[in-house]
């Protein structure tokens, strides 16, 4: 059996949405906004690591309330000032807080 390639593009975002209880649409605003990795296909398919992000995102935006320009800059800042190794440890640490959260505590973007 081959090991998985968590950088390989598979999931669209309507599986992210289930994989994270959000709204396919919410996610779309966000990736229309900018704030997921860029994709050059026309379908746009994430890897896993893309999720962390997603997942980042839509934390920051329902649970901490942060526009998408704050997002934008915290984004930012993952990409220009962390190293691979430390940046996934970060993630990974939010990843334990959001597994900590339910789903009363995570209110949708769309509903408000």
């Amino acid at each position: 059996m081959a090991l998985l390639d968590n950088n390989k593009d598979v999931l669209p975002l309507s599986s992210i949405a289930e994989l994270l209880t959000a709204k396919a649409r919410t996610l779309k605003m966000y990736e229309e906004k900018g704030l997921f990795p860029k994709k050059k296909e026309l379908k746009k398919l994430y890897s896993i690591n893309d999720v962390q992000i997603i997942s980042f995102v839509h934390y920051l935006a329902s649970v901490k309330k942060i526009n998408a320009n704050g997002i934008k800059y915290i984004i930012e800042m993952l990409e220009n000032n962390m190293d691979e190794k430390n940046k996934a440890d970060f993630l990974e640490i939010v990843e334990k807080k959001l597994e900590k959260l339910s789903a009363k505590e995570i209110v949708d973007v769309e509903s408000m």
